[in-house]
């Protein structure tokens, strides 16, 4: 009896589970999963195996399969039952959570036949009472107590029905049945929905940023470092770094100081441009209204006529072998590599020595030398050689012939400016003086006292002489008359502009706006023209009783003239000493060279640029205390307890270790000194560059000379050089131009002497 009960219920069991089965295999409307992550763990196969009755009945092992989907419990108001015990046999079936969801070890089944459908591994699993206990770490939960024969529709739950009044079962049975979804929708248990990842923060808009100071944008980042821009940032380039290099801020660093040198050079030469127009003022102002418009268009006209001369010919003659000139040792150019391409200078050699002549490339400035740092030098040099080209219109205003001027201007930029600028600033044989002689450093003019003025100034005084003086300028006896100018207002004017653009002129020299010795350069520039102004005016007080404001200008202008090349080399005495020698200079010099020399100079041209370009060409080997240009021109001057050397930059590796050895055992390397040098702070006085800056005087003085004198003697000959006697004496405004200065005006003309 007991036998055949037991196999009845067994039977019936099979028959429920086959159901269930059925059921689950049934098609339902796809449910989303829900995933419930469970500690991992490792569930056990469970045993039917009775105590009682281990002799009649074998152990029945019923492995149950990993859940691949999860079913679901619908809430329930009743309270869970308590936890079921081993050891009761009567207990309501527990629900028990898989703690596992990469379980993948025994699948259960019952006897053998798959039980259900594949389920999550966080389905709920079905337990008959004495089951056991829970697979380690994978705590029991009890379903509340249901009436086994209506289980609510959305709990597909399979209960085994205990027998009425029969004695119980030999052993325990578990049937672990995963039942899929039911047709009816599911009611999920409301699960946190997993955190989503906060959203980044949106960059702040771009704000505009007036003082660039941080955080402002214009303050400056890692962002402007990147090398090249913005190639490598990984907003552009994905693939590229986001960190700036070393060799990124070298470059940038490196690219900074070319650009700051650059600039300032730009800016300095726009200001010299600015000077044409002082000198337009001074000479118009200066001269008779009856030529105004002929003289202030005589000042126009020389810019362009000689900046095309300048860049047909006069740059490469000038520059072409710029960098084969001497220099210090480490100099490098301050406005880039570039000017390497100037490298081409014609040369000769004597006794041994190779001088330079005239450079040979940059013609036109052509594609060879189409580069930002050439292009910057021609616009700097080509305004000084327009300051020096606008010097003779002065000296020869009023009778010269305005065809013969526009050949004159033409020559002066292709020709005879670039010629001797090359000797000086181009690496010629002027400045190889030292290099090849040991006299100093060889001729030095730091901003053009003799390459500019001394330039512009001789070429006045030879054309002033072949032309001749003005009708009525001297009297039967020879006895100069004066003839004033018209307006005094056009004279303090432009001699205002020009001193503003010689802050230009003098510092912008350095070619480098990261020198700071620059405002050594301006102050010394502002101290000597205001010294040359007072002492002009002392100097009229002393000898006419009253100044002549006209003559104050041109004492402010000689102090400037002669400032120009020691300007970076002397201290703020010898600057003042200079300004004022300059100033008392000019006004014995007009007198010297209308009286004695009877040269007219309506402007005082030749005795303010060029007598005083002569001397503050002499004043560098005079007054330089060695503070600035060690180095220059390729020699070092070296000093230590009162002893001299000197070091010859041949590029040798020997002489180059030389100069590192004595730097490192307390040599301090001297910069330009003059005879005069220790009595303003110098290390030691050089006589030799003294002897240097006078052959730079002669030799200008000859060259310039004798070249003009040929000039205007062939160009007379293509053009007359002076205007007829009747334009002369009518004004060369309506005969040579066709228009007047002042035409609403009636002119009397009360300041022309009889002639």
């Amino acid at each position: 009896m007991h036998r055949r009960f037991t196999l009845a219920a067994f039977s019936a069991a099979v028959l429920l589970a086959f159901i269930g089965s059925t059921r689950a295999q049934a098609p339902n409307p796809p449910a989303p999963p829900v995933n419930i992550e469970q500690p991992a763990s490792t569930e056990a196969p469970v045993s039917t195996t009775d105590p009682d009755a281990a002799s009649e009945s074998p152990a029945i092992t019923i492995p149950v399969r990993k859940a691949e989907r999860m079913v679901t419990q619908p809430a329930s108001s009743k309270k869970p039952a308590s936890k079921s015990d081993g050891n009761s046999k009567n207990n309501a079936p527990s629900v028990r959570k898989s703690n596992s969801k990469t379980d993948t070890s025994t699948a259960r089944k019952t006897s053998g036949t798959r039980a259900s459908a594949p389920v999550h591994s966080s389905t709920p699993v079905i337990e008959e009472p004495g089951a056991g206990v829970a697979p380690s770490g994978a705590p029991a939960i009890e379903a509340p107590a249901k009436e086994p024969e209506s289980p609510p529709v959305s709990e597909p739950i399979v209960a085994l029905p205990e027998p009425v009044a029969a004695p119980a079962p030999p052993a325990e049975l578990i049937v672990a049945a995963a039942v899929s979804e039911p047709p009816t929708p599911p009611v999920h248990a409301e699960i946190p929905a997993p955190k989503a990842e906060a959203a980044p923060k949106p960059a702040p808009a771009p704000a505009p940023d007036p003082v660039g100071y941080p955080p402002g944008l214009n303050a400056g980042t890692a962002i402007d470092l990147q090398w090249p821009i913005p190639a490598d940032l990984p907003s552009v380039n994905p693939e590229g770094k986001g960190k700036v290099t070393s060799d990124e801020v070298i470059a940038n660093l490196a690219h900074s100081k070319i650009a700051i040198n650059l600039a300032w050079t730009l800016i300095t030469g726009f200001l010299v441009m600015i000077m044409q127009a002082g000198f337009a003022l001074v000479e118009t102002g200066l001269t008779r209204a009856k030529n105004a418009a002929h003289v202030m268009s005589v000042s126009f006209l020389i810019y362009p006529l000689g900046m095309l001369g300048f860049w047909f010919c006069g740059f490469a003659l000038m520059f072409g072998g710029y960098w084969n000139g001497p220099v210090a040792i480490g100099w490098q150019s301050p406005l880039g590599q570039g000017l390497q391409m100037l490298n081409q200078e014609l040369t000769v050699t004597i006794f041994g020595k190779t001088m330079g002549l005239i450079g040979m490339k940059g013609f036109c400035l052509g594609s060879s030398v189409f580069d930002s740092a050439i292009f910057a030098l021609f616009l700097f040099q080509g305004v000084f050689m327009v300051a020096a080209s606008n010097i003779p219109p002065g000296a020869l205003a009023e009778r010269w012939n305005f065809k013969n001027f526009v050949t004159y201007g033409l020559w002066m930029g292709t020709f005879c400016y670039p010629i001797y600028g090359n000797w000086v600033w181009g690496g010629g044989w002027l400045a190889q003086l030292g290099f090849n002689f040991g006299l100093g450093h060889g001729h030095v003019d730091f901003a053009g006292s003799s390459v500019v003025h001394m330039t512009g100034g001789v070429a006045a005084l030879v054309g002033a002489w072949l032309i001749g003086p003005r009708l009525g300028k001297y009297s039967p006896t020879g006895k100069p008359r004066p003839i004033p100018g018209h307006n005094v207002t056009y004279v303090i004017l432009g001699t205002f502009i020009l001193a503003f653009g010689w802050f230009g002129f003098n510092p912008g020299s350095t070619l480098a706006g990261a020198d700071l010795h620059i405002s050594v350069v301006a102050v010394n520039t502002m101290l000597a023209s205001a010294a040359g102004a007072i002492a002009t005016m002392l100097v009229f007080y002393w000898r006419v009783g009253t100044p002549d404001p006209t003559m104050v200008c041109n004492g402010m202008l000689a102090g400037l003239v002669a400032i120009t090349a020691p300007c970076a080399f002397v201290n703020s005495i010898a600057a003042v000493l200079i300004g004022a020698a300059a100033g008392v200079l000019v006004v014995f010099a007009v007198l010297f060279i209308e009286g004695e020399l009877k040269i007219d100079d309506p402007a005082g041209a030749i005795s303010v640029h060029g007598v005083c370009g002569t001397f503050g060409a002499l004043c560098v080997g005079l007054f330089a205390n060695g503070s600035y240009g060690a180095g220059w021109g390729g020699v070092h001057t070296l000093v230590k307890d009162g002893v001299v050397q000197t070091i010859i930059n041949d590029g040798a590796p020997v002489t180059l270790t030389k100069f590192t050895d004595l730097l490192a055992a307390g040599w301090v390397d001297q910069g330009v000194t003059g005879l005069f040098g220790p009595l303003f702070g110098g290390a030691y006085w050089d006589g030799k560059q003294l002897m240097a800056d006078l052959i730079g005087v002669l030799v200008n003085i000859v060259f310039v000379g004798l070249f003009s004198f040929v000039w205007f003697k062939f160009s007379n000959r293509i053009f007359p050089l002076r205007s007829s006697r009747n334009d002369e004496l009518d004004g060369l405004d309506i005969p040579e131009l066709g228009v007047e200065a002042y035409p609403d005006y009636e002119l009397n003309d009360r300041s022309s002497p009889p002639v």
